[in-house]
């Protein structure tokens, strides 16, 4: 039985957030005070991601001086551009920008934006999709992303619209390849912190390795529950996790397959079984795993793709 990305990568998992505001755009604390905030919660890594628009001057956060040993910060923003499907600004997560990364254009479009971040170096993560009522033409024209934002608490405290799941995997099923992210959007204007994060394997806390590592996918996205290791062993999935009473998984398709039981720490399933269904006539190439506690919180595995098992 073999561990799949990311429980088969070397290293250790670590806990970060990668959409937070300070007081450089919209948030009410300043940087260092939000920094100090998820360093005391218990995370090892975050982003401040404060909007990068004229109106606060473009701000993308030196955060390199408030690094530690235990604790260190990536360096990124939250851009925009013109316009989405119901005529509001694009939220876009840029992970790993250059600190003289150049302004939008007054007149440059959210694809060539994200291209010039990506092309910089950056993690490309289209921001809560819900929340931004994104389309599926939406979602395809940001062509260079790594990532869909599938959980925002932010959104999920002000607006019950959290999810981003529901774009994801309509691309999944157009074959495009990406990732899903959990993240606070935090302002700490309400209690909209703490909520939804990744943890990301890596060797080292060392910021470059867990840019590579989410660009390669190598993370999970969580509320609470851990996710231990995914493994495969011909048709048979294995999960093991921390006490949760669901595990699902689930494809691009209806067909799921779930135990549902107090406290369960692991799961197996013949994943012949998302295969076979009334009038089902399309096998999904990819799934993944859900884990839900007593309290509704939830862990996500990022999608599986059968060809790379």
């Amino acid at each position: 039985m073999a561990s799949i990305s990311p429980f088969s990568q070397p290293g250790r998992f670590w806990r970060g957030n990668l959409h937070t505001h300070s007081t450089l755009s919209d948030g009410i604390l300043a940087p260092g005070m939000v920094i100090d905030a998820y360093k005391n919660a218990g995370y090892d890594f975050m982003m401040l991601s404060d909007h990068f628009i004229g109106h606060y001057n473009w701000p993308i956060a030196d955060t390199r001086a408030l690094r530690s040993n235990n604790f260190t910060t990536i360096i990124g923003s939250e851009i925009h551009a013109p316009v989405t499907s119901v005529g509001e600004l694009w939220h876009i997560v840029a992970a790993g920008l250059p600190l003289d990364f150049a302004p939008a254009g007054k007149t440059e479009s959210a694809e060539n934006l994200c291209r010039r971040a990506h092309e910089a170096g950056a993690f490309i993560g289209i921001a809560h999709p819900a929340w931004s009522q994104l389309t599926i033409e939406d979602g395809r024209a940001i062509d260079c992303a790594h990532a869909v934002e599938i959980y925002n608490h932010g959104c999920a405290i002000e607006s019950d619209r959290a999810d981003g799941w529901y774009l994801l995997d309509q691309l999944l099923n157009e074959g495009h390849r990406l990732s899903a992210f959990a993240t606070d959007d935090a302002h700490f204007k309400s209690p909209d912190y703490f909520g939804g994060w990744v943890q990301v394997k890596t060797d080292s806390l060392d910021p470059d390795l867990l840019l590579n590592a989410l660009k390669a996918g190598h993370y999970y996205s969580s509320q609470g529950p851990l996710i231990h290791d995914v493994s495969i062993a011909g048709s048979e999935i294995n999960i093991s996790c921390s006490p949760v009473d669901n595990i699902t998984v689930l494809c691009g398709n209806s067909r799921s397959v779930v135990r549902n039981a107090k406290s369960i720490t692991d799961a197996t399933f013949d994943l012949k079984k998302l295969e076979t269904g009334w009038l089902l006539n399309k096998i999904s190439p990819w799934f993944r795993v859900v884990c839900i506690d007593h309290a509704g919180k939830r862990a996500w595995s990022n999608p599986i793709w059968k060809d790379e098992l």
